[in-house]
C-alpha cells in the first residue's frame, strides 16, 4: 500500500464530501516502509488525529455542530462493532476505544469529536477530558455508578451541562411512564454490580428516572418526524421491554435530502448507514414503540 500522506488523506476527505471512512485505517493495514510490509494497527490517538485533520480541511469549526457530527459519523462507516465496550475490568476508568464501537460509544464519541472540532480542541488529552465530561454525571468520574448508563439519564445530565437539548416533546413526543430498573434487577449481567453498594446507588438513579419519565415520539408519527430531523440528531429507540428506556442509539445523517440512521448495530458487525429513510428504519422494526431525539447545542 502506498504511504498515506496528510495531503492524500485530505484530498480524499474533500473529494468524498464526508463519505470517506476510517475503517481501513482503524483495522490493521500494510504500509510500505523501507521495502518491508509491516502491519501497523492504528492507535486511538492516531485515529483522533485523522478526524481532526478531516475537521480542519472541511472547516467543521465554522459549521453547525450537527453537520460536523454527520461528517465525522460517516467517516466511521465500516469500523468494527464490539459489544460492551465500556465494561472494562477493574476500577472504573475512562475507556477510550475509537478502533471498535458499540451503539453507545459510537454516538457518544461522534458527539465529543464534533465538540472538539467546533472548539478547536485538537489535543488528545483535550478529547479525553471532553469524553469524560459527556460520559459521567456532572462530568465527574466517581466510580461505576457515576457513569450515565441509561440513555435517558445520559440525555438529562448532558442537557443540564448544556451539551444538548431533548427535542422529543417539541417534535410531538408523548409522555412515557415506565419503571426503569433493569440493572438493579439483573446485577448478574454486570461484573461491577457484584458490589452491593453500587447496586444501591444505581437503584437510586433508576427510581429518579422512573419518577421523571420521558417524552417519546410515537412510532405512528414516523413520517411527520422525518420532516423535522436534522444532521447529527441523536436517536434513542424506545421499546416495550421491561426495565429499560431505550434499546439502541444512533445518529441522523442527511443524504440527498433524506434523513437516514447512522449507527453501530450488532447485526452487520460494523458502523453502517441503514437503508432508506429513518422513518423506514422505525417502521421496519416492530420492537420500536417510539424514539427519543436529542440535538447537540453549539459548545
Amino acid at each position: 500500500m502506498e504511504r498515506l500522506t496528510r495531503r492524500s488523506f485530505l484530498q480524499a476527505a474533500c473529494g468524498a464530501a464526508g463519505s470517506l471512512t476510517l475503517a481501513s485505517f482503524v483495522a490493521p493495514f500494510q504500509e510500505l516502509q523501507g521495502g518491508q510490509n509491516q502491519h501497523l494497527p492504528m492507535t486511538d490517538e492516531e485515529i483522533f488525529a485523522k478526524v481532526m485533520m478531516l475537521a480542519a480541511e472541511t472547516n467543521l469549526a465554522a459549521r453547525p455542530i450537527g453537520d460536523g457530527m454527520a461528517v465525522i459519523g460517516l467517516s466511521f462507516l465500516g469500523v468494527p462493532y464490539r459489544a460492551h465496550t465500556l465494561e472494562a475490568p477493574g476500577d472504573e476508568h475512562l475507556v477510550v476505544n475509537l478502533r471498535e464501537l458499540d451503539c453507545t460509544t459510537f454516538m457518544e464519541n461522534v458527539l465529543v469529536l464534533a465538540r472538539c472540532a467546533r472548539m478547536r480542541k485538537v489535543k488528545f488529552e483535550e478529547y479525553k477530558k471532553e469524553l469524560q465530561f459527556v460520559r459521567y454525571r456532572g462530568g465527574v468520574l466517581n466510580g461505576y455508578p457515576s457513569r450515565l448508563h441509561y440513555f435517558t439519564d445520559w440525555v438529562g445530565d448532558n442537557e443540564r451541562k448544556r451539551v444538548l437539548f431533548d427535542v422529543s416533546k417539541k417534535l410531538a413526543g408523548k409522555p412515557v411512564r415506565k419503571t426503569i430498573d433493569f440493572m438493579s434487577t439483573h446485577p448478574e449481567s454486570y461484573v461491577q454490580l457484584k458490589n452491593a453498594d453500587f447496586v444501591a446507588r444505581i437503584s437510586e438513579v433508576e427510581r429518579a428516572l422512573t419518577e421523571r419519565g420521558f417524552f417519546s415520539v410515537p412510532r405512528n408519527r414516523a413520517p411527520e418526524l422525518l420532516k423535522s430531523l436534522k444532521n447529527g440528531d441523536i436517536i434513542g429507540t424506545v421499546v416495550s421491554m421491561k426495565g429499560i428506556d431505550v434499546s439502541h442509539t444512533g445518529l441522523v445523517a442527511i443524504q440527498d435530502g433524506i434523513p437516514k440512521f447512522l449507527h453501530a448495530p450488532l447485526s452487520g458487525g460494523k458502523v453502517q448507514l441503514a437503508e432508506g429513510s429513518f422513518a423506514d428504519y422505525m417502521m421496519k422494526s416492530r420492537s420500536i414503540t417510539g424514539v427519543i431525539v436529542a440535538r447537540a447545542l453549539e459548545p
